[in-house]
C-alpha cells in the first residue's frame, strides 16, 4: 500500500504533545502515512500563511489539534480562518458511544452537521454607539442550500432515514425563517428521509431526554457549535467525539480537546481526543483495516480500566497509556 500524504497540525495546545506519539502510534499499527508537520501555521500577523493552505490543498485531507483564539478584536481564530480560506462548508460531529467509556446514555448514533462559513462567525462587528454593539448573524440562499443537500446526501449514503432541521426562526424570522424554509424545499427533493423542524433550545432538551429519537440534524453555525458539544456530553465528552470539516476539494479532521494549557509538557494529557480523529482519518483515506484494528485496541485498554489517565478516572501518564494501546494491538 503506497503512503498517503497527510498534512499535520499539532496547534498550540496540548495537540504539541500528543501528535508525535499519536502518529508513532499510529504506524505500529500499520498506518501507511507520510505526515507533512505544520509546526507554525499563521505568518505575518495572519492566522493562516499560505503555504499552511498550499499544504491542505495539495494533500487534500488534514488532521488538525487545537487551536486558541487568540484576544482581542479582529483576531480571527486559526479554526474559523481555515474553514473560511479552504471554504470547509460542512462541519461533521458524529456522536457515538465508545464500547468501554462511560457516558450517560448507551447506543447513542447520531449525525450533527453544521453549516460552517457563515450565520455570527461571519465576524461582522461594530460598535454603532459607546457601551452598544451589534453582531450581524448572515444567512444566505446558496450557503443554505449547499449544506442541506449535503447532508441530505450524506444521510442517503450512510443509510440514516430521519433529517431534523435545527432553527430559531420564531425570533429570527428572515436570517433562521431563510434556513428553514431551504431546508423544507430541499427536503421534498429527498422524500426517502423524513424531514422535521425544531427550534434550538427545545432540541437541546429533546437531546438530554431521548437522543435515540435523532438521526441526522442540521444547525447553522452557532446552534451547531452549540449542540455538538451537548452532544459529546450524552456520549462521555471528548474522548468519544472529533470532528470533521469538509468542503469539495479537503477535509480536515480535528481533535476536540479541552484547552488544559496547565498540563502542556507534562505527559498527563488524555490521548484519545487526538487518536479519535486519526481513526477516522484513516478510514477516510481508505486503511479502515488499520483504524478498526487501533479502535479494538483503544476499546480493550478502556474496558480494562487500567492505565487511564486521570480524567478517564485513572493515574497513568500519557505515555503508559499510548503503551498500553500499543500493547494491545
Amino acid at each position: 500500500m503506497k503512503a498517503r500524504t497527510v498534512s499535520l497540525l499539532p496547534g498550540d495546545l496540548i495537540g504539541r504533545d500528543l501528535a508525535g506519539p499519536v502518529t508513532e502510534l499510529l504506524a505500529d499499527a500499520g498506518a501507511e502515512i507520510a505526515w507533512e508537520w505544520i509546526e507554525e501555521v499563521g505568518a505575518d500577523e495572519e492566522p493562516v500563511s499560505a503555504d499552511t493552505l498550499a499544504s491542505i490543498r495539495r494533500n487534500g485531507v488534514a488532521l488538525k489539534g487545537p487551536f486558541q483564539t487568540p484576544p482581542g478584536v479582529g483576531n480571527l481564530s486559526p479554526s474559523v480562518a481555515l474553514r473560511k480560506a479552504l471554504d470547509l462548508y460542512a462541519g461533521v460531529r458524529h456522536i457515538k458511544n465508545l464500547a468501554g467509556l462511560p457516558s450517560r446514555y448507551a447506543d447513542v448514533d447520531l449525525v450533527i452537521i453544521r453549516e460552517n462559513t457563515e450565520d455570527v462567525y461571519a465576524g461582522l462587528e461594530h460598535e454603532v454607539h459607546p457601551g452598544v454593539v451589534e453582531s450581524i448573524k448572515v444567512v444566505s440562499r446558496s450557503a443554505s442550500e449547499r449544506i442541506f443537500r449535503f447532508a441530505f446526501r450524506y444521510a442517503r449514503a450512510h443509510g440514516r432515514r430521519r433529517l431534523a432541521i435545527v432553527h430559531k426562526a420564531n425570533i429570527m424570522k428572515q436570517s433562521d425563517g431563510l434556513f428553514l424554509r431551504v431546508g423544507t424545499e430541499i427536503g421534498a427533493d429527498y422524500p426517502d428521509v423524513e424531514t422535521r423542524s425544531l427550534i434550538v433550545d427545545n432540541t437541546c432538551m429533546q437531546l438530554v431526554q431521548y437522543p435515540y429519537q435523532f438521526d441526522v440534524l442540521v444547525c447553522g453555525n452557532l446552534y451547531g457549535d452549540i449542540i455538538s458539544d451537548l452532544g459529546g456530553g450524552l456520549v462521555g465528552g471528548i474522548s468519544a467525539v472529533w470532528g470533521v470539516d469538509q468542503g469539495d476539494d479537503c477535509t480536515v479532521f480535528e481533535a476536540i480537546h479541552g484547552r488544559v494549557p496547565e498540563l502542556l509538557g507534562k505527559d498527563k494529557a488524555n490521548p484519545l481526543p487526538f487518536v479519535m480523529p486519526a481513526l477516522k482519518l484513516l478510514a477516510h483515506i481508505g486503511q479502515q483495516a488499520v483504524a478498526d484494528r487501533l479502535q479494538a485496541a483503544v476499546e480493550g485498554v478502556l474496558a480494562r480500566q487500567k492505565h487511564l489517565t486521570a480524567d478517564l478516572g485513572g493515574r497513568s501518564r500519557t505515555s503508559t497509556m499510548i503503551k498500553a494501546i500499543r500493547d494491545a494491538l
